[in-house]
């Protein structure tokens, strides 16, 4: 639950500009599953996919694969790659430092 009010705090905020439009939004949202994607005019752009595993059980939980990227005030276009399921949100970018 938290996962979704912080995406959709997010793309609140990536919709509000005004000198920014979208210039793609879809979305599907089913029982066990949902995907959604965005792109706005300033290079920002938003893809995920979600899965409910283990249904009906006690280990039922929400599997998210997605990526998001930006263009940075230094004008470097960034990517992160992203999985968020029981082990967490766990990002990977170039420019994330990793723990290996």
């Amino acid at each position: 639950m938290k996962f979704v009010i912080v995406l959709a705090a997010l793309c609140a905020v990536a919709l509000a500009r005004p000198d920014v439009e979208t210039v793609r939004q879809d979305s599907e949202v089913l029982p066990e599953h949902f995907h959604f994607g965005y792109e706005t005019s300033d290079g920002s752009k938003h893809d995920a996919e979600g899965q409910l595993k283990n249904v009906g059980s006690d280990q039922e939980s929400l599997v998210v694969h997605g990526s998001y990227q930006f263009v940075g005030k230094d004008g470097q276009t960034y990517t992160v790659n992203y999985v968020a399921d029981e082990k967490g949100y766990q990002p990977q970018g170039a420019h994330i430092p990793s723990a290996a």
